[in-house]
């Protein structure tokens, strides 16, 4: 890989910490079980700040996005205080925005949404509906996208200005379009790429009809993350479809970067994520300022860091 130089401004806009003692995260503390990314063991233990600037280095970290991470549900609030306490006193002051879990399916959401909101760093919310296709049927999230509960927390959610993360796969792209259409003022960041699992031509093809309908809502913006959630020994070659096609479909003001760090650290280096989307950037011919806002701009914007 070319290492181009980049901008000089970067903001991670998706990566996650934890203390394995302030917070319980059933998938990751669970022994032994292999998950569809591979063995989560080398990364069974605390990950903070210092710990994700570490990792990044030498690329220094103007800012970050914390997505919320399986936390047990009970350890929800927990999860986010903890991360706010992490944003007001250690020393690296990341993350500077936290994306919170919260089921909107539930009847007191406006409660449950103040209740995260109090935390100043929190913009929005991440409920997963589509994850690996062996462990969607075992978490009931597909049935999310039709059900009236969660339609409703939607337009909660939209009602306070806040965003929502949205982490879906294949089966499900035209359905959340069509939900999405009628939330029009809610900001949506696809995370992942939209998990495109299959990498054949005929899955392309789907992968970007499909997302040129979520290009068409404005607020929708693309996530270049988690490469290795779905194409565990991606190359450039690999991934350069998928960040041409979004540049187009989305434009760079509605594209940013993110580590999915340290889960894609099982795979690849850190700093290989961003070299990556900025080469392809670079040998298409990419203007200093679309750099700008793909590394940094668009995740300010749409974040409010």
């Amino acid at each position: 890989m070319t290492m181009y130089s980049l901008p000089p401004v970067v903001i991670d806009a998706h990566h996650h910490l934890w203390d394995l003692g302030e917070v319980s995260y059933p998938w990751l503390m669970a022994k032994g079980v292999r998950r569809f990314f591979g063995d989560p063991s080398p990364i069974q233990k605390n990950y903070y700040p210092k710990d994700l600037c570490i990792d990044a280095a030498p690329i220094k970290l103007s800012g970050s996005v914390h997505i919320q991470v399986g936390a047990a549900i009970a350890d929800s609030f927990k999860e986010t205080q903890w991360l706010q306490s992490q944003a007001d006193q250690s020393k690296e002051k990341l993350p500077s925005a936290i994306v919170a879990f919260a089921d909107l399916c539930r009847g007191d959401i406006e409660d449950v949404l103040s209740l995260q909101f109090e935390s100043p760093n929190v913009r929005g919310v991440r409920q997963i509906v589509g994850r690996h296709p062996t462990e969607d049927a075992a978490s009931g999230t597909d049935t999310l996208i039709e059900d009236p509960r969660w339609r409703m927390g939607l337009r909660v959610l939209e009602s306070t200005g806040a965003s929502f993360d949205l982490q879906l796969v294949a089966g499900q792209y035209l359905r959340m379009v069509r939900m999405l259409e009628t939330v029009p003022n809610l900001p949506v960041a696809i995370c992942h790429f939209a998990s495109p699992w299959q990498q054949d031509a005929w899955a392309y093809r789907d992968w970007c009809s499909a997302m040129k309908r979520f290009s068409q809502l404005p607020k929708v913006v693309m996530k270049f993350s988690g490469f290795a959630m779905f194409d565990q020994d991606w190359t450039i070659a690999s991934i350069r479809p998928y960040v041409e096609a979004s540049l187009e479909m989305f434009g760079p003001a509605r594209c940013m970067v993110g580590s999915n760090y340290p889960v894609d650290g099982l795979r690849r280096k850190y700093g290989d994520i961003f070299h990556a989307v900025n080469e392809i950037m670079l040998t298409d011919g990419a203007s200093r300022e679309d750099r700008a806002l793909v590394f940094a701009g668009s995740a300010k914007s749409f974040y409010r860091i």
